[in-house]
Parts: C-alpha cells; structure tokens; sequence
C-alpha cells in the first residue's frame, strides 16, 4: 500500500473512533444502557473474529496438508525417476564393458 493510502487509512480510522466516542457522550441513552449495548456487541464482534480465525487456520492446515502431500508425491516420482535412471546408466555401462571385452 502507498503512503497516501496508509494515510487515508489511518485518517479513516482515527475519524470513525473520534466519531464513535462524540456519539457515545452526546447519545440520549443510559451510560449503563450504552456500556450494555456495547458490551454486548463488542462480545459479538469477538465471537465473529473467533470463528473468522479458526476458518482460517482450518483452511491453512487444509492448504498446507494439500502442499504436502503433492510435494511428497513429486519427491516420490523423482526417486523412482532416479532409480531408474541409475538402473539404465548401469545397464549401459555393463554392455559398454562387453562390447570392450569382445
């Protein structure tokens, strides 16, 4: 993100709090029936950053089991590939060594 667009950011941010704190001392309500209130939707918002989270741990294990396992596999392939290689280069060494003798 650009500097401007930290700046816009951080100027975002810091109008919603001073406006959420101007509505809070000029609001009609209880100070107890406000703390109720924002007490509960705070609890609220928790609760969703919880779940928000652990979706997306769960993903991330999800993601990562995936990547390992397609790197396992390619491991895997490339080892037999390697042994097979070895094999022929063998084979070819052997009949190179005939051709010599005979």
């Amino acid at each position: 993100m650009s500097n401007s667009g930290k700046d816009f950011t951080l100027g975002l941010v810091a109008g919603a709090l001073l406006g959420t704190a101007a509505a809070l001392l000029y609001a009609p309500d209880k100070g107890s029936n406000t703390r109720g209130r924002l007490s509960y939707q705070l609890s609220k918002y928790i609760d969703d950053i919880n779940r928000l989270i652990k979706k997306l741990q769960d993903e991330k294990n999800k993601f990562s089991s995936d990547a390992k396992q397609k790197g396992d596999d390619v491991v895997t392939d490339a080892k037999k590939r390697a042994d097979d290689l070895i094999k022929e280069a063998e084979t070819l060494l052997e009949n190179i060594e005939k051709s010599k003798r005979n």
